[in-house]
């Protein structure tokens, strides 16, 4: 046996990420449910950022890159103040297209993809959790987006058939995945040839160290299962995608400092627009 062998660390089994997966929905759930979780998922301040002070949550949404009238285009209560970006900024949504949201929270990106593909078009928001995926609906029929639906489903076993969407969104969620290679690959199974990834995320630019890569509520708050830039996009070409762009964007320290303060996470991850097409023949 080599000594690279001895030392790999062993996979986490079936139990460890199902356990992982019921950490995360509960989080979140809480999430949903809060009235005031300025301290939600246990983190002072976090991409778990909701608060019921609708100027807080503009204040932490202009900072992700929406602009003010995208935020007032999007029912009360739609922007929860969570997320790391903007996928919608890098998307190029067209009219008729179908978007899939990996996690769709409060539905917040959905409801901004809804004019840009228009009444042809379709978006799709997936979530695993059904407290929040009840604020979305209930978010939507407020909104009346006609061409918006929300179905209950975890990231990594997509309730789409395959060669659905034209376009695959996700705001700070991936990294929450005990399992990112297997979202790629569903992802790439969901995607039509020539459909693409838009992705805001969260991504380790060094490794964590363990106690934060095992600590709960930074997992939670979307940084302590940061995956490595090397190692997502080695993930995504193996799942079949092509032209991978990964560009971490360094000014984002400077939130990401206020979602664990005094812990120095800002010094491991930042956020990072993730894009990739699946080949239609023409590409790779």
């Amino acid at each position: 046996m080599s000594e690279d062998n001895c030392c790999a660390p062993e996979a986490p089994t079936l139990v460890e990420l199902d356990t992982h997966k019921q950490q995360v929905r509960s989080a979140y759930a809480e999430v949903a449910n809060a009235e005031n979780a300025g301290d939600c998922c246990g983190i002072e301040a976090s991409c778990c950022g909701v608060s019921d002070d609708a100027a807080i949550n503009t204040l932490i949404s202009t900072r992700l890159g929406y602009s003010a009238e995208e935020l007032e285009q999007v029912p009360s209560g739609a922007d929860m103040g969570l997320g790391c970006g903007n996928p919608k900024a890098i998307a190029a949504l067209k009219s008729g297209e179908v978007v899939v949201d990996l996690g769709a929270g409060g539905g917040f990106d959905c409801f901004l993809a809804s004019p840009e593909v228009g009444n042809s078009g379709r978006v799709i928001g997936v979530d695993m959790t059904p407290d929040m995926l009840s604020k979305a609906r209930s978010n939507a029929v407020k909104g009346r987006y006609s061409n918006v639906e929300f179905r209950l489903g975890e990231i990594e076993h997509l309730p789409i058939a395959d060669n659905t969407a034209d376009v695959i969104i996700s705001n700070c969620v991936i990294n929450l995945s005990p399992d990112k290679a297997q979202v790629f690959r569903d992802a790439f199974r969901v995607l039509k040839p020539g459909g693409r990834l838009a992705i805001s995320d969260v991504v380790a630019t060094v490794e964590l160290p363990e106690e934060m890569r095992n600590d709960p509520q930074l997992i939670a708050g979307c940084m302590g299962n940061a995956s490595l830039i090397d190692d997502l996009t080695e993930m995504m070409k193996d799942a079949g995608f092509c032209e991978i762009r990964i560009e971490p964007k360094d000014e984002s320290k400077a939130f990401i400092k206020d979602w664990a303060p005094g812990r120095g996470v800002e010094d491991y991850v930042v956020s990072a627009t993730i894009e990739a097409i699946k080949p239609d023949g023409n590409c790779c």
